[in-house]
């Protein structure tokens, strides 16, 4: 690259390259008005994917090569590290932007030091299924204290690089928490900045490494939520989140004991009708929240899905891209 860029774009992979190839890398190099560099961690793949980025012959992107498998968080240190603009924006290999994405983060900002975008979740077809919620950067570090808040996570922010290495990168000891572990850290110290258009699409498929290792993500969660001073009430909300998220996945059977475990955990009997509905599918959920609904003090189900008005036309440009 002959100018220096003004985003360093971090995307960590492993073994995962027609996602890479498909959504995030022509997702990065598609940026419009603004100059990228492409920094892809390589977590020590097995599939080619080092030998295939050189055959783009592409002088934005870089592969950073690490010989055995570290970590996601130990990725994103690599890239964070590797960066030489003065921006860095993360983003997974299965996630997708709009071509405005940066552009329209860096003319949001201002004099902060970091943010994050609207996004929304799309299934294997590309097709929206629902809008992710936006936090209010001035009730961020409250927020974080009991969740995420950050629904898209690494995909929808952007970070001077100064002040992640300020912060020191990532925990790397966290196998999926280090993203909120790093919010955490930056909204201690900075304010961000929240671009409210829909620039993300995080892709909902059976790949996700949250569905395939709830146990561990339930104890980082539960491990989180006390590190940052969270209540009994916070830890039992954090089951329920991840029961819910795992019933989205259509894991019916992993949310019914999910919920169950929130129903002894915590004393909640709140949470038996659904562990009990899930096992049903939607119908079952639905009558769960009326019960709750019509016998308690109110449904914490979260049922509803709020599509974009319309899916965003951008998505166009990678249907035919689709592994």
């Amino acid at each position: 690259m002959s100018a220096r860029p003004d985003v360093s774009v971090v995307i960590p992979t492993r073994d995962r390259w027609p996602l890479l190839s498909s959504y995030s890398l022509p997702s990065a190099l598609g940026q419009e008005d603004v100059e990228v560099e492409v920094l892809v961690v390589d977590d020590g793949s097995q599939d080619g994917t080092p030998e295939r980025l050189a055959e783009l012959d592409d002088p934005r992107v870089r592969c950073i090569r690490l010989s055995s498998s570290r970590g996601a968080a130990a990725a994103r240190n690599e890239g964070i590290a590797a960066a030489s603009a003065d921006w860095v924006a993360f983003l997974d290999d299965d996630d997708l932007w709009s071509p405005r994405k940066l552009r329209a983060q860096l003319d949001a900002l201002g004099d902060a030091s970091w943010g994050y975008t609207g996004s929304f979740v799309v299934d294997e077809g590309l097709r929206a299924t629902h809008v992710l919620s936006l936090a209010e950067p001035s009730s961020l570090v409250r927020a974080l204290r009991h969740g995420t808040a950050l629904a898209a996570g690494s995909s929808a922010v952007i970070v001077r690089t100064d002040l992640l290495r300020e912060v020191g990168g990532m925990d790397e000891e966290l196998a999926f928490g280090y993203d909120w572990d790093l919010w955490r850290k930056l909204a201690n110290v900075s304010t961000p900045v929240a671009c409210p258009e829909l620039l993300v699409a995080t892709l909902e498929h059976p790949q996700r490494s949250r569905t395939r290792n709830r146990r561990l993500l339930v104890k980082e969660t539960d491990d989180l939520i006390r590190r940052g001073g969270g209540d009994r009430d916070a830890r039992r909300a954090a089951v329920e989140w991840i029961a819910n998220d795992q019933f989205r996945a259509g894991n019916r059977f992993v949310a019914a004991a999910l919920y169950l475990r929130a129903a002894i955990a915590f004393r909640s009997p709140g949470n038996v009708p659904p562990a009990i509905g899930a096992v049903f599918g939607s119908r079952g959920m639905r009558g769960a929240s009326r019960f709750l609904s019509a016998f308690g003090e109110g449904s914490h189900l979260d049922l509803k899905r709020n599509p974009p008005l319309a899916t965003p036309d951008w998505l166009d440009r990678f249907r035919a891209r689709r592994p």
